[in-house]
Order: structure tokens, then C-alpha cells, then sequence
């Protein structure tokens, strides 16, 4: 996996070559530039005992998460018990999701760098907007995004690409000017159908095997990687 990963990496130069200068760079949150894991699964787990399911292990939560906070509650209920579930959840999550969030190494040195060379940014990720300002401003990220947009505050969140167009606009940017890197399939798919270029990190919930079928234009084994992009350019 390391060989073929940094072949991938050493693609990059060739994926950027006769193209516009990245202006904006996008980012999914958990698994991208956060593990929030650990949280989701405590939240989950709270959230099971209540209603007398037995506890899910963190990987078969972390399998399940991608799709909004719907759909992961969705995973793990009856549809009945559905509205309760979410009460729940959202309840506990709201409070521990202040405490122990992790930003993934490597971020903390790329978001300043990507600011120093006059990049937009922006998180895009389908979870609801309260819980990713919770995340962003606990782990003291909050300060570098000009652009939030998650999965309640668009009628089609990923993999549909109306959150990246909503980024696009507010920004004004073209497509083509702009990179979004995430950690899931949807990540890609939401990048592609919206004409970005796709950077898949192998730091989240998705297998380096998932992420290669999801054909970004680059797979990269760490954040730290997308510096590559601007090298790229000067060559």
C-alpha cells in the first residue's frame, strides 16, 4: 500500500500541469481534518443503552458514518424509533463533541500554508451545521474557513455536489481553480459531479481499495501531501 500510495503522490505534478492556479481549497471535517470518532461512537452508544440496544463497537460506527447524522442513527434503529434515536443523540453529542476531538497531524502545519499562498477555504461536510462550529471552534480551527456549508444547509448534500457549487459561488471561483480533499468515496463522487479536482486522504472511514474505485485525481496516505499540488504548479 505505501509504494502504491506514494506512486499516487508523485502523480500529482502531472495531474496539475496546464492548469489554473488553485485558488480554494475544500475540506470534508471528520477523518480529513479531525478524528471525531471516538465521539460519534460514545454518542451512538449512549444513545443505544437508552433504547436497549446493545453497544456497537468504534469500527462498526466509524463505518457507518459519511452520510449525515440522519442515515448513522438510521444504521443502528428501527425507523419508528427513528425521532427519539436523533433526540438523543444530538443531545449527548452536543456535549461531548467539546471535549478530546483530535486534529489529524498535519493540519495545523497546512492550513496557514494554504493561507499563505492566498487560498479560500472551506469545509464542506454532511454533518448538521451546529455540531461542525462545535468541532471547528473546540479544536481551534474555526478561524482559518471563510466557508461552512454541511448537510442541513442544502437541499442534496453529498454525494451530490450542491454543497461544493454553493462553496464555488459564494467564493467565486471556478471549478477548475478549486481542490477538494476528503476522506470518503461520497467525498470524491461530491468532488467530481461538481468539476473539482479530488484529493482522497486514506485517514478516514473508507479502505485505500474504496477510495482507488472512487477514482480521485489523487490518493494520498496523508493531508500533509496536498502541499505536493503547489510544488506542482511552479514545475
Amino acid at each position: 500500500m505505501e509504494k502504491r500510495l506514494l506512486m499516487l503522490n508523485k502523480m500529482m505534478t502531472s495531474t496539475r500541469r496546464n492548469c489554473p492556479p488553485i485558488k480554494l481549497v475544500i475540506f470534508d471535517l471528520d477523518g480529513t481534518l479531525v478524528d471525531a470518532f471516538p465521539a460519534i461512537a460514545d454518542s451512538i452508544n449512549h444513545m443505544l443503552l437508552k433504547m436497549g440496544y446493545p453497544k456497537q463497537s468504534l469500527r462498526v460506527v466509524k463505518r457507518a458514518v459519511g452520510w449525515g447524522v440522519d442515515s448513522l442513527v438510521n444504521s443502528f434503529v428501527l425507523e419508528k424509533e427513528r425521532e427519539e434515536a436523533l433526540a438523543l443523540f444530538r443531545a449527548h453529542h452536543d456535549v461531548r463533541l467539546r471535549k478530546k476531538i483530535k486534529v489529524l497531524p498535519g493540519v495545523k502545519a497546512l492550513l496557514p500554508f494554504l493561507r499563505k499562498h492566498g487560498c479560500i477555504l472551506a469545509v464542506a461536510s454532511n454533518r448538521p451545521e451546529k455540531f461542525c462550529r462545535i468541532i471547528l471552534k473546540a479544536v481551534g480551527l474555526d478561524q482559518y474557513f471563510d466557508h461552512i456549508v454541511c448537510g442541513d444547509m442544502v437541499k442534496r448534500p453529498k454525494p451530490a455536489p450542491e454543497m461544493v457549487n454553493v462553496i464555488l459561488r459564494k467564493s467565486r471561483v471556478q471549478a477548475a481553480e478549486a481542490v477538494f480533499v476528503g476522506d470518503m468515496t461520497v467525498d470524491v463522487a461530491c468532488g467530481r459531479a461538481a468539476g473539482v479536482m479530488t484529493v482522497a486522504v486514506t485517514t478516514g472511514s473508507c479502505t485505500v481499495k474504496e477510495l482507488k474505485a472512487g477514482k480521485p485525481d489523487v490518493l494520498a496516505r496523508r493531508i500533509s501531501d496536498v502541499r505536493k499540488l503547489w510544488h506542482s504548479q511552479k514545475s
